[in-house]
């Protein structure tokens, strides 16, 4: 991947990046904390959200890292390839736009059903 702006495809730089990164661990460690404390202390509502959120969030993380793209920006048509994470700039053209916009949302989209896919399992497990 280029460490420049290509509309659709890369949105962020290295910084940017490992932000996603340590993100993508956070929502690991937290969903492994929470599949944990399910197998220990039994099934419920609250847990099995805490596990969706958790690994929803990580998968987000870990797949924006991997694509080189944010999908907030992507949605709010921003892109930062700065050392400083508040320097954002803005995306002009609307094709462009359109392009960052359709690869945010099949992000989130992956990221949900990463999300469903390990609560599913989680609920499966749980019964046998």
């Amino acid at each position: 991947m280029q460490n420049t702006y290509i509309p659709g495809v890369c949105n962020i730089g290295p910084k940017e990046r490992r932000m996603r990164r340590y993100a993508g661990y956070a929502g690991l460690i937290v969903t492994i904390f929470l599949l944990t404390a399910e197998y220990i202390y039994g099934k419920s509502l609250l847990v099995s959200v805490g596990i969706f959120l958790a690994a929803s969030g990580g998968a987000v993380g870990f797949l924006q890292d991997q694509l080189h793209f944010c999908a907030r920006f992507g949605l709010s048509g921003l892109f930062n390839f700065s050392d400083d994470l508040r320097k954002q700039e803005g995306v002009e053209k609307t094709e462009y736009r359109r392009k960052d916009q359709q690869k945010a949302l099949m992000i989130i989209f992956y990221s949900v059903l990463i999300g469903a896919v390990v609560t599913l399992a989680s609920y499966i497990l749980s019964k046998a």
